[in-house]
């Protein structure tokens, strides 16, 4: 090597840039114009299949009541086998075992008596029909100053509705 001292130079070649980029795909560059407009429904609630408004309204009254028994089973109010003749076996043992970790959290028996300061109430339902024996429910539960959703799917054997699924968000 020589005594006079070498510079090296970086060469930097331009990279384009894309107007996504990563896994993600996220948009860098600002949106021209406003969002597009959801497409709008011409009746009162979603529904894949059509349905009159009066088995509508008695499903979402029905949907009602039986969510309102089911949150008071869970919190220790009722009895679970109050909700035997209109739940699976599956849904039943979730409601049996949701009742009774919470009994044992709270130091009670589950069903045996009001122990919830607060009740929960069930505010509102939404129903959706899949087809005209299956319907699926979104009910708002308000239980103090908390809410929870609850989904409920009900499928229609002989003359009864039957709850085939149960989910506590």
């Amino acid at each position: 090597m020589s005594a006079a001292t070498t510079e090296y130079v970086g060469v930097r070649l331009a990279v384009p840039v894309a107007p996504t980029q990563g896994t993600l795909a996220l948009a860098l560059l600002p949106r021209q114009g406003p969002p597009a407009a959801p497409p709008r429904t011409t009746r009162p609630g979603a529904a894949v299949v059509p349905i009159d408004r009066r088995l509508r309204r008695t499903i979402e009254e029905w949907a009602y009541r039986f969510t309102q028994a089911a949150v008071e089973i869970v919190g220790g109010d009722r009895p679970v086998s109050q909700l035997v003749r209109w739940t699976t076996p599956e849904v039943y043992a979730d409601l049996r075992l949701r009742a009774h970790l919470v009994a044992r959290a709270g130091g009670h028996q589950p069903g045996l008596a009001r122990v919830q300061a607060v009740r929960p109430r069930v505010q509102s339902v939404h129903s959706c029909f899949v087809t005209d024996d299956i319907v699926e429910c979104g009910v708002h539960v308000r239980h103090g100053e908390r809410s929870r959703a609850v989904a409920v799917r009900f499928e229609r054997s002989g003359q009864r509705w039957i709850c085939t699924a149960l989910d506590f968000s």
